[in-house]
């Protein structure tokens, strides 16, 4: 009986709902409809478009600022901050230590009033892209480096090279943990939200079958484009990069098995970035392939990870305020500078501008002079004679990519290695394109005489020789902790050629020494 009852009532409920007035019903699915595109349009704003911190400052836009290069090649901030987590076996003795996590491949970073590191290291921007944060590189990763004196604190310089990235473990690193099953997306979504927190329903379906899928799938693809060339190549050292074969293999998709054999080690030091607003004209990159400075930060930028490829990639604005504040960043001027002989750096100056001047200007008391017939020319290969693999590794077939590809116009394949201005130079070693001199000191001496072997990764001022110091080491035998010992008879790694001044008598070098010191 009870259940007829309940029949006959959800009957007359049923009528009751069709004498509901039409306006009423158009009213409520209008409210319905608008409830879902309102729901609609959220994720649609939450999941779509860009955008990334400004900086007022141009030192912190320098140091964190995203040039665009995050959005072809970032890694999800959330990732960034677990993986330290996820491979305690790399990162443990730098967070020990109380150092920011990626200092353990020489990542520099800034320090809080209460001596915590900054959550992300110079170098390292964020974007956050169709709804996704995510970080990657900037100019400062490879051109912002420190000094100290013996027991002093650390100085960071911006506009130095890296000397303390070890950028060729940190690639080694992402390529190995591409493999790790701790990377794989069911594993890596239960460690982020157990320790950054949960995910959104829909932030959980996008991440573990879209975000992560896609971090994996680029670190794997990059893993069969670069191991090939890395497992040739001696390892880097800390304040090297191989330029240009990288960009060949990745922006490119040029397959190794395409690179000759010459081309496919062209390691070579992170430059200086200082006083740019002279060097417009002059024969920019090592090999002095370039003569515009606005392609040449282009170029440098796609070394960053950039895909100009990509109409939208670049972010032109933030590439074009670091060049106009490059412009005139002059460096430091050199510690050594108050202390040095007076009189014996005037004599070292004399012969200075007979020996050297015209290839490379002057230091002029607090001015450096861009002045010279030969300075920011090449100087031929045969003439100059240090280790041609840099130069080697730029070939006509690359140029005709870039020309093809990116649209660039002023590069150009030579013949050896420009001459640089040295402003700067006492923060600039180890020296010649290839880092294979540790002091100025030892480039005065002939080939034979230099150091075959010693250690790198010291930003300790030797201000005997000039440079950092860098005592000898055998290749083989386990570096100290953070260094790393270089052996100038491996490929790319030759430490001869650049004789001039070999054949002075010891009072002018070292009266010569005296005045390079103040540079």
């Amino acid at each position: 009986m009870r259940a007829s009852v309940t029949a006959v009532e959800a009957a007359r409920a049923g009528r009751r709902w069709l004498t509901v007035p039409l306006t009423l019903m158009v009213a409520l699915a209008l409210v319905l409809g608008l409830v879902l595109l309102a729901a609609v349009a959220v994720l649609l704003h939450r999941y779509s478009g860009e955008s990334t911190p400004h900086y007022a400052g141009d030192v912190s836009h320098f140091r964190y600022g995203s040039i665009g290069a995050d959005r072809s090649s970032g890694l999800p901030y959330r990732v960034w901050k677990e993986l330290p987590a996820l491979f305690p076996e790399v990162f443990r003795p730098t967070l020990e230590r109380g150092d920011g996590a990626y200092a353990a491949f020489g990542f520099l970073y800034e320090r809080h009033a209460d001596g915590t590191p900054y959550d992300l290291p110079i170098g390292i921007s964020r974007r956050r892209v169709n709804g996704v944060e995510l970080v990657w590189f900037n100019c400062a990763v490879c051109h912002a480096g420190t000094w100290r004196r013996e027991g002093g604190e650390r100085v960071i310089v911006d506009g130095m090279p890296s000397n303390n990235l070890d950028l060729h473990g940190f690639i080694r690193f992402l390529l190995a943990a591409a493999n790790d099953d701790r990377l794989s997306p069911g594993p890596l979504l239960a460690r982020l939200e157990a320790s950054q927190g949960r995910f959104g329903l829909v932030e959980r379906v996008l991440w573990r079958h879209v975000v992560l899928p896609r971090v994996r799938g680029e670190l794997l693809l990059r893993h069969v484009r670069l191991d090939p060339l890395l497992a040739v190549q001696p390892p880097w050292a800390p304040g090297r990069v191989d330029t240009f074969n990288p960009y060949k293999l990745i922006q490119f998709s040029v397959p190794f098995s395409a690179l000759d054999q010459a081309e496919r080690i062209g390691t070579s030091d992170f430059p200086s970035i200082f006083l740019q607003r002279p060097r417009e004209g002059m024969q920019l990159h090592w090999d002095g392939n370039n003569t515009s400075l606005h392609e040449r930060n282009l170029s440098a930028a796609v070394g960053a990870g950039l895909d100009l490829r990509t109409a939208t990639a670049a972010d032109h604005a933030a590439i074009r305020r670091v060049a106009r504040w490059l412009l005139d960043l002059r460096p430091p001027a050199s510690p050594m500078r108050g202390a040095a002989d007076a009189a014996a750096v005037a004599r070292g100056r004399e012969v200075y501008m007979r020996a050297c001047a015209s290839c490379h200007g002057h230091q002029d008391g607090e001015r450096y002079v861009f002045e010279g017939g030969r300075l920011g020319r090449v100087e031929p290969i045969e003439r100059i004679g240090t280790d041609r693999a840099r130069l080697d590794s730029y070939t006509q077939e690359f140029l005709r990519q870039q020309r093809a590809s990116l649209g660039f116009t002023r590069f150009t394949k030579t013949d050896g290695y420009a001459n640089q201005p040295l402003d700067g130079l006492w923060l600039r070693g180890p020296y010649l394109h290839n880092g294979s001199v540790p002091t100025l000191a030892d480039l005065l001496e002939p080939a034979e005489a230099r150091p075959r072997a010693f250690l790198r990764g010291d930003d300790t001022l030797d201000e005997a020789r000039g440079g950092f110091r860098s005592p000898p080491c055998t290749p083989g035998e386990p570096a100290p902790s953070g260094r790393f010992c270089f052996d100038t008879t491996r490929p790319g790694n030759g430490n001869a050629g650049h004789d001039y001044g070999t054949g002075l008598s010891r009072a002018e070098k070292d009266d010569l020494l005296a005045y390079l010191r103040t540079f």
